[in-house]
This record gives C-alpha cells, structure tokens and sequence, in this order.
C-alpha cells in the first residue's frame, strides 16, 4: 500500500469531489484567495521597488554617494583632497563642484535655481546627468565658453532651448556709480535634460566649473568634492569614517541622509501597502479554516470507519494538516510565479487592459525612463521568497484546529446513527 497512509488518505480527500459543492467552492475560493494575494503582493512591490530604485539612481545623478564640503561652504586645497580621497578603497571616481543659488532670466521669466558649476569630463565618474540629456550635450560646458545646462522644466519656464541666451543673476554685488547691483552674466544654453523629479527639472542647471569659479568670485576654492563608491549601500558608514578622520572642518553628508525624508516615507509607504495586501492572504486562510471544519463535518463516518480500522487520532490529525497544507502549497507556489512573470511583464499588461478597454490607467508621461517603459519594476527575490513562504505557513498553521477537531472525534459516537 502507499506509504505514508497519512499522506495517501489526505491527496485522495483533496482530489476527491465532496457532496457538499459548496465545500469545494470554498475550498477553491480559499487556493484563489492565497494565489490572488501572494500575486498581488509580489507585483505591488515589485513596482514599488522599482520606483523607488528609479528615484535613487536620478537621486544619485545629481548628489552622488558622498559629499565632502567644508564647513564655511568652500574647500581650498580641494586637489590635494580630490587626489586623497580617490586612493581611499571602494572609491570610483572624484569630482569637485561649485554649488550657488541664483536667479535665471529669459523671455521676460524670472526663476531661481539651483546652479553647479562642474567639469564635464569628471561629474561621468560621478554621475550620470549626461544619460538624462534631451536635447543638446552637456559635454560642451568648456572653461570660458559660458554655456548652461538647464533642467527641462526650467527651460519651458523660461521659454528656451540650446542655442538660446539666459541670463543669470547672482547674490554678490558690485559697486557702480548708480549704486550696488547683482553680479550677472549672459549663458548660452547648451543642454537640456530631464530627470522626471520635480525638484531637479525646475529649480536645478549646470555650468563649466571654470566659469563658475569667475562668475561666483570663488578664485580657487570649491564648494565640495562628490565621490561615487563601488557600493553605494556603504556610503553611511564611510561618510561617518571621512568625517572621524577629516575632522571639523569639514562636512561629509551621505545620498541617505541628504533624503532621509523622501525614503523614509517611500519605505512607510511600502510597509502600509504590505500589510494592507498580506490581509488578502488572512481573508483566504480563514476561509480555509471553514472549508477544513466543514469537511471534518462532511468525513466524520469516514474518520470513525478510519480509527477502528486501527488508524490513531494523531493519524487522523496529519490527514487533514496534508488536504490544507496542499491548499496552500498550491496557492502560494502559483501566485509566486504568476506574480513574478506579470511583474517582469508589467508594461504589456498594462498596455492590453487600456486597449482592451479603451481606457488610460497610466499617464504615458508618469516616469521617464529612456526607454518605452512607463512603470518600472523591480522583483527582488528575497520578497518573493518571503511571501510565498509566509503564505504557506499561514495555510499550515490554519489546518491545526480543524484537524486536532478531526482527531478528537470517537468512532462509537459517529457510527451510532450511520
């Protein structure tokens, strides 16, 4: 006979049609409710890892891993610096900068920015602005050509395009003899680019370090020095070295801290949607909790036949543990595949729904990406794994009260009425 009779007994009984049809009904309903909720939970984080992955890499085009500045906002021997902290182990690359606020005219407009004065060849080894480019090429913000590069909605504010003039208007003043006036200086845009956060596509622009240097009057000082790691995950932890070894006089910020706000609540935001989705995965566990004490109902002749054919109560108990635990097994290892195939095929579902249905869910313009991509996503394992197993101990842990209900039932009392 098939061994172990537990196990024979218990695929029997889930393969098996009930009289009850509404017992099978709910036993489906219960598979499809672990299969919906562990497929919905990996696809909604799936999209919200890679949007999340996609805001850290814009993120990190424009401040990079580590910052070193000086407390007074200006670094002095910065080569000396740049050439020290490229030796340092898990660097990639250096790049000094010049960071002012200032005042951009054009067309009548008026919008304050965000400047950064950098050298072109160098910011690659730190970030990659140049990939966000849309029109023009950041490459041409040579020593003393005066070119700007623009965010693209600073651009549309001002009503200008590469080839057009600007005029920026800083904070330092020279005397004249009608009075104090600011500093200003004509720029020819050379590059627009588009980072697709607000904050940077409005209110940021770049300039040649070189003419930053004369515009601001910063001689041979600059603000900071940018420094890309191998491992961006460790930059907390050499931010607090560098600042342990540096000393006072410096400031060293990390990307985490510089947007502690924006993570943290992208990371509440991921943790909510969790919780509210897991309740899917509860829903379908407690309707197999019905299902398996309705089928303990349904079998108890059966059960009784069972125990004086000389099959123990803890027997019985395993027979019932194995018809939920393949419940959900099947729900939670279905799910997981399922949401990991629509989770790398997110843009073409969402593609057929619109067309199927003549509707537009996404605007077309929610992220830029490069690419035909309108919804990034991002399927990390660890979550997948995470999910679907806690889905299945869920599902195991459900079967204990209907079974141990199974195992107490007395073979005379049953059989009396039979």
């Amino acid at each position: 006979m098939f061994k172990p009779i537990e196990l024979f007994i218990g695929l029997r009984y889930t393969r098996s049609r009930h009289k009850n049809n509404f017992i099978s009904f709910i036993s489906l309903a219960s598979m499809l409710g672990i299969l919906f909720g562990v497929l919905v939970l990996i696809l909604v984080l799936s999209v919200m890892n890679g949007f999340e992955k996609e805001f850290r890499d814009r993120i990190l085009s424009m401040v990079s891993h580590v910052t070193v500045s000086g407390t007074e906002g200006k670094l002095s021997d910065w080569r000396t610096e740049l050439q020290k902290l490229q030796e340092i182990p898990g660097v990639e690359g250096a790049a000094p900068f010049i960071k002012k606020q200032v005042m951009i005219a054009a067309n009548n407009q008026v919008r304050g920015a965000l400047i950064q004065g950098i050298l072109p060849e160098k910011q690659k080894l730190v970030g990659d602005v140049n990939k966000h480019v849309v029109d023009g090429d950041l490459s041409e913000l040579a020593p003393r050509s005066y070119k700007i590069a623009l965010g693209i909605d600073l651009a549309q504010q001002l009503g200008v395009y590469p080839g057009d003039k600007v005029t920026v208007i800083t904070t330092q003043v020279k005397v004249t003899p009608a009075g104090m006036i600011p500093r200003t200086k004509r720029f020819t845009v050379a590059a627009v680019y588009r980072m697709n956060m607000g904050q940077y596509d409005a209110s940021t622009a770049f300039i040649g370090m070189r003419d930053a240097s004369k515009l601001f009057r910063t001689r041979k000082d600059v603000t900071g020095i940018r420094l890309k790691l191998e491992d961006l995950y460790k930059a907390p932890q050499l931010a607090q070295q560098l600042q342990q070894q540096l000393g006072k006089g410096y400031k060293v910020d990390d990307w985490g801290s510089e947007n502690k706000s924006l993570f943290q609540v992208m990371k509440t935001e991921r943790l909510v949607m969790s919780f509210i989705l897991f309740l899917i995965v509860l829903v379908a566990v407690f309707n197999l909790v019905s299902t398996l004490v309705m089928a303990v109902n349904e079998k108890q002749a059966d059960i009784a036949i069972l125990r004086t054919q000389g099959i123990s109560a803890q027997q019985v108990k395993k027979i019932f543990m194995v018809q939920g635990t393949i419940i959900g097994l099947a729900g939670a290892v279905i799910g997981a595949i399922l949401g990991v195939i629509l989770a790398h095929n997110i843009d073409p579902v969402m593609a057929a729904i619109e067309n199927l249905f003549h509707i537009q869910i996404l605007p077309k313009d929610l992220i830029y990406t490069g690419t035909d991509s309108r919804l990034p996503s991002h399927v990390k394992w660890i979550q997948v794994i995470a999910i679907a197993t806690g889905a299945f101990v869920l599902a195991v842990l459900a079967t204990l009260y209907p079974a141990s209900r199974a195992a107490k039932i007395q073979p005379a009392e049953s059989l009396r009425y039979e």
